[in-house]
């Protein structure tokens, strides 16, 4: 019968759609959106606000695409096209009711289907603030697994796509994340950068709420900054009552078991009563932790609203019996509303609230429930994604900086947005976050590659425009596992490098080839020194028969600021096989060493591990070991049922295992670099490597395909250990940005009961960790988002895989064992980079070294002789886009198209208040003149997400408990083209530009 019943539906729906039409007013008539939309309320009674809402996960169960198309309800039953095609006449119908709606991944291909009258119908609604955004990313993201730039570009992204659809009434003033599985600081601190008036959320560690419940501080002021000036990010944040799920018993969708609103008494179960007395008492009970006559109930869940009547016509019964006990003395008054309206009240309140430092991670739901697993899983997912937008960050700069030539090429049509919009869906809390069924994991990588796909020919237009020479790019994506065809067969190549960073690096190059001797020539025509290494052991295992070189060719080079420099390589070898690079198996009992200008690394002879390191600048000399250990993942015991899985991590005992007590290791040194080889069993090894000139100790770790042969589950650490007095600290970034003191077995805001002593210590890591004591820091970066702890006195240690046998029963419905290319399961190829050094400038070398690992040098090959790009072309091998370079503590953040006339960009303060003598001072950037390519002709500041003016901004002012002065940052400068900029700040700006090489400009 369903067919009858849907052409029912949709007949009914054009004709509530023609009556509307009917009556709609001329454009631009009734804009009532925002806080003059909401509802009234009476003052002397309890208002709660029904909030109609349903979550939409970007891909979890079923990839994206099924999910909006209600494919596949075999593995569930949602549609988000019927959520929206059944919500709208339901609005359409009825002036009082409302419904917010979150991720515009999904709002956008529904939009694209629909007609000119619906598109009309529904920006009347949104006009009125019926129909209202929240949030307004592209998704929901993750919070713990996800890196700052990624998360700036997302939102904007989703809030551009509402902003040009719907004007001011589509912007969102409330940012809700009520799924995402704990809640990180520099999230709150964007959130405020992009002017949200408040923050609601859903997930809070089990014992936080409780407290905050008996503290009635489930509402409060969260200071998302350190560094900058308050109020600037602080944020109004609301913990929900019951996550994002309606109060039992009044779950009223097609996937509920609740019974209905029955109020006919003529007939069987009249339920009216007991339906009205059941929500009084909620509403009383609700009361008792929250501070305001005005409650807030999230009516909808996962999915829900595809059959929209079911909702409003229960909730219609409800609001109407419930407002009737006013008469008989019920002090109780409901209706719909939206988080805004619900937001505005409490501000209405003019309370103060108490201030929140620090996160809300790790999350627990239970005693042995610590969701801090998905810190690490599907690593190799969480490395692509990282990556991706490292070229993601290229792409959007080279588009820019060429022109509309890096969209129209000799490469064909290149697009930007394939890669934006397929970014986007990764930071959604169920992909990066590694929480997905595995098909949509493949689909999540599968989006990614198609967009890397789209900004290869965008990067090769542009680059041969750049260079006036149309070569034959090659891209060579298995550079890790040393394969590119070009490099092993060509004798000669080219070796092109750009650097998308606002200053100048020097970057070791690493290629596969089959010579013995190479002559390499910088873009002066002079050569630079190169060596030959044999590739290891470890990675022909690794990649088996997908390429074929012996060695890999190793230089070290410069690349100027947002420039590129091509190096051009020839084969020298004939005849026999010629080395300088020294191979040696360690003697027996030999102090095997390796050493640079600025480091000493030593090994212990009798287990060929890491037994110290001196930092020679500084005299300092750290007894220092580093091994991998793995943990058991807890199968369920008689504490808990709850295992070790693709959210929660278990381990069965506190003691991890070694993998090994002795490895076996050989050297390999030459002028460049010096590498010892660990290997640490047949499924885990290391190449602890240090380049010439580097101040940092490289670990190359490949572990995987984890043995599970013994049943056993397994969650794979790096340790390291010293004798620094540590006193159970450590500190972890947020997001890639500021970083947060931890101490072992202890909460900010309540005294913690401890029952996992080492998931219950794990946080998120995305760029670093370090310990230290009052002389001596140990800092490690990561190249992806992993789990971290230091759980011993003097030590760190970080998660970089896991493979487990069972599902952790938190919805997914598998256990996280990825296959691998070979199906034997997932082996994953990282680096850890270790500094040890003061503590005063730490900072100095971690902060640098960190961006230049998320905006690293992207290399491109290519066989060069190419022909010229015009035929007057004049072939450039070093190109930078800067007259000069920007100050190490300045960071360009986004140089990007924003649409076809203007130009985004945003430059930031890259260092915290404090941590650094040098660097974290305040710092003015001229952008007069600053770029060569072309010239600013106007510019405009913007909130974060470029989404409004910065001038036109008014946020809802909020007063802290504690009575501080505030006051916004005011710009000490002289004109619009003269940036100042404080510690941790980031300025939005949207500019034209007129390009000096070109008639082809972009000024309005």
């Amino acid at each position: 019968d369903s067919e009858p019943m849907m052409a029912a539906a949709a007949a009914a729906a054009a004709f509530l759609l023609l009556l509307f039409l009917l009556d709609f007013p001329f454009p631009g008539e009734l804009k009532t959106c925002g806080y003059p939309s909401c509802p009234a309320t009476e003052p002397g009674l309890l208002n709660v606000h029904l909030v109609p809402h349903t979550h939409n996960d970007v891909g979890w169960l079923k990839t994206v695409d099924q999910y909006f198309y209600g494919a596949q309800t075999i593995i569930q039953r949602a549609g988000v096209q019927y959520i929206l095609d059944s919500v709208i006449p339901q609005l359409l119908a009825d002036p009082a009711k409302r419904f917010i709606y979150v991720e515009v991944a999904f709002f956008y291909r529904w939009w694209k289907q629909q007609s000119e009258s619906m598109k009309q119908a529904v920006t009347q609604l949104v006009n009125e603030g019926r129909l209202e955004f929240v949030n307004g990313g592209w998704c929901m993201n993750d919070e713990g697994a996800a890196h700052y730039s990624a998360i700036i570009d997302q939102m904007t992204l989703g809030l551009q796509f509402l902003q040009e659809t719907f004007g001011e009434c589509g912007r969102p003033r409330v940012a809700w994340h009520v799924d995402p599985f704990g809640h990180s600081r520099e999230q709150a601190s964007l959130f405020a950068q992009m002017a949200f008036d408040g923050y609601f959320f859903g997930r809070l560690d089990y014992q936080d709420k409780k407290n905050r419940e008996n503290l009635r501080e489930m509402e409060f002021i969260w200071r998302g900054s350190a560094s900058l000036q308050p109020p600037a990010a602080d944020l109004f944040t609301g913990v929900l009552p019951n996550g994002y799920n309606p109060p039992a018993s009044f779950c009223w969708d097609g996937l509920c078991s609740d019974d209905p609103v029955m109020d006919d008494e003529s007939l069987d179960d009249y339920n009216v009563d007991l339906i009205v007395s059941r929500f009084l008492d909620v509403a009383h009970s609700q009361a008792k932790v929250y501070r305001t006559n005005h409650l807030i109930m999230t009516m909808g869940s996962d999915f829900h609203y595809e059959n929209a009547h079911l909702w409003y016509k229960n909730m219609d019964k409800l609001i109407h019996y419930v407002n009737a006990q006013q008469s008989n003395g019920s002090d109780v008054n409901v209706f719909y509303s939206t988080p805004s309206c619900y937001l505005y009240q409490l501000h209405q309140a003019n309370l103060s609230w108490s201030l929140k430092h620090e996160d809300f991670f790790p999350y627990a739901d239970g005693a042995h429930q610590f969701w801090t697993g998905y810190f690490t899983s599907r690593p190799a997912f969480k490395r692509y994604e990282r990556i991706s937008n490292n070229f993601l960050q290229v792409c959007n700069q080279l588009e820019v900086l060429a022109g509309p030539e890096s969209r129209e090429g000799p490469y064909g049509q290149g697009d930007s947005s394939v890669l934006k919009r397929a970014m986007a869906v990764a930071q959604h809390h169920d992909a990066v976050s590694g929480t997905e069924k595995q098909h949509v994991a493949n689909d999540y990588a599968k989006r990614l590659a198609a967009g890397w796909d789209s900004c290869k020919v965008l990067v090769s237009n542009a680059l041969a425009s750049l260079m006036g020479s149309k070569e034959h790019f090659d891209f060579c994506n298995l550079l890790n596992i040393s394969v590119c065809p070009l490099t092993e067969s060509s004798s000669k190549f080219l070796v092109i490098l750009y650097n998308p960073l606002g200053r100048s690096v020097h970057w070791n190059v690493r290629v596969p080839v089959n010579g013995v001797a190479y002559k390499v020539m910088n873009p002066s025509g002079e050569r630079v020194p190169s060596e030959v290494v044999p590739v290891s052991s470890f990675t022909q295992a690794v990649r088996r028969d997908q390429g074929q070189a012996s060695s890999e060719l190793i230089f070290q080079a410069s690349v100027p600021a947002l420039g590129f420099s091509i190096y051009s390589v020839a084969n020298l070898s004939v005849g026999p096989l010629w080395k300088r690079t020294k191979i040696e198996k360690p003697k027996q009992a030999a102090p095997l060493q390796i050493q640079n200008e600025h480091l000493r690394v030593l090994f212990d002879p009798g287990t060929g591990l890491i037994s110290e390191i001196q930092n020679l600048d500084k005299k300092i000399t750290l007894p220092i070991t580093q091994s991998f250990y793995w943990y058991n993942a807890s199968v369920g015991n008689d504490a808990s049922p709850q295992v070790s899985g693709a959210y929660i991590f278990r381990p069965n005992r506190s003691e991890p295992f070694p993998i090994t007590n002795a490895v076996k290791t050989y050297l390999v040194q030459n002028t460049l670099v010096q590498e010892v080889y660990q290997n640490f069993s047949s499924w885990c090894s290391q190449v602890v490597r240090l380049y010439s000139g580097q101040k940092f100790l490289e670990l190359e770790w490949t572990v995987g395909p984890i043995p599970i042969d013994d049943n056993q589950g397994k969650e794979i650490i790096s340790r390291f250990r010293t004798p620094l007095e540590t006193k159970g600290r450590f500190y972890t970034d947020s997001n890639g940005r500021e970083i947060l003191e931890r101490s072992k077995d202890q909460r900010e805001t309540w005294k913690l009961n401890q029952t996992e002593p080492v998931a219950g210590n794990f946080y998120p890591v995305n760029s670093r960790i370090y310990i230290k004591d009052k002389r001596i820091q140990v800092t490690v970066l990561t190249d992806r988002s992993q789990g971290g702890s230091s759980l011993l006195r003097g030590s760190l240690e970080l998660m970089v895989h896991r493979r487990l046998l069972y599902d952790d029963q938190r919805g997914v419905g598998e256990p996280l064992l990825e296959p691998g290319v070979y199906g034997e399961g997932l082996v994953v190829r990282g680096r850890h980079l270790l500094f040890v050094d003061t503590v005063e400038e730490s900072a100095d070398l971690h902060r640098l070294q960190a961006q230049q690992e998320f905006m690293a040098v992207q290399m491109v090959l290519a066989p060069g002789g190419g022909p010229p790009y015009w035929e007057s072309s004049r072939y450039q091998n070093q190109f930078s886009a800067l007259t000069k370079e920007l100050q190490p503590n300045v960071h360009l953040l986004t140089l990007a198209q924003k649409d076809q006339n203007s130009v985004l960009i945003r430059l930031e303060h890259q260092f915290q208040n404090g941590e650094s003598a040098n660097h974290s001072q305040p710092v003015i950037v001229q952008l007069q003149d600053l770029f060569t390519s072309f010239k600013i002709t106007s510019i405009q500041e913007m909130t974060l997400d470029s989404n409004q003016q910065q001038q036109s901004t008014a946020r809802l002012q909020w007063t802290p408990v504690a009575a501080e002065t505030l006051r916004w940052p005011v710009d000490p400068c002289c004109g619009p083209l003269i940036i100042a900029l404080e510690p941790m700040q980031i300025r939005t700006f949207l500019v034209t530009l007129l390009y000096r090489n070109s008639t082809l400009d972009q000024a309005e």
